[in-house]
């Protein structure tokens, strides 16, 4: 049984100096401008969900979902977060498209995450992925209005929709609803 239980250290100890080897001389791909493998996607989204469920606060957002702050949260998206995530016109993120990973179009594939866990991430950033800690450029307030618009919008009210409509061109819905999940799912849910 002992030397079982040794040979169980050594090789993770071997491991472990291999995997130093390889991050300190050098070995590790660092390009942004290629697309993350599989395996490296669903270590790194599997640590950044599993790091956010330990952080993070389970806060209520303490805003009503009324018309106005759901109008509030488009308006803010629109000037904060579009430019990386995707406009409501439905257009993709040109500069999205240079991240590693590429972040998330948020339009087209909303979050599924609770609501503390959207501020959260909006509040700290994301290390390592290029999404800033917003904390010091917007209020709480503002950053609940965000976080309130992200997972209410595929429920918004009539009155917000025919905002959406009326200044970005198009609808809230998508014109091919399940044609468009088909392509956003084509490699696991980020969420981040």
């Amino acid at each position: 049984m002992g030397k079982f239980l040794l040979g169980i250290i050594v090789t993770l100890v071997a491991l472990i100096l291999v995997a130093l080897g390889v991050a300190t001389l050098g070995l590790f791909p660092t390009p942004a401008n290629v697309e993350p493998s599989h395996l490296e996607r669903h270590f790194a989204m599997g640590a950044v969900d599993a790091s956010m469920d330990r952080h993070a606060p389970r806060l209520t957002n303490p805003l009503m979902p009324n018309d106005q702050n759901l109008i509030d949260g488009m308006k803010l998206y629109t000037m904060n977060c579009a430019l990386c995530h995707g406009g409501l016109d439905r257009k993709p993120s040109t500069l999205g498209n240079s991240f590693y990973p590429p972040p998330p179009n948020l339009v087209s594939d909303p979050p599924d995450d609770p609501e503390w866990h959207i501020f959260y991430t909006i509040r700290t950033g994301v290390r390592y992925t290029g999404m800033p800690a917003w904390d010091k450029a917007l209020t709480p307030p503002d950053m609940w209005k965000i976080t309130m618009f992200l997972s209410h919008m595929d429920k918004l009210p009539p009155a917000v929709q025919q905002y959406w409509k009326t200044s970005f061109g198009t609808s809230p819905e998508p014109e091919n609803k399940e044609g468009m999940k088909d392509l956003s799912h084509d490699h696991d849910k980020d969420h981040h």
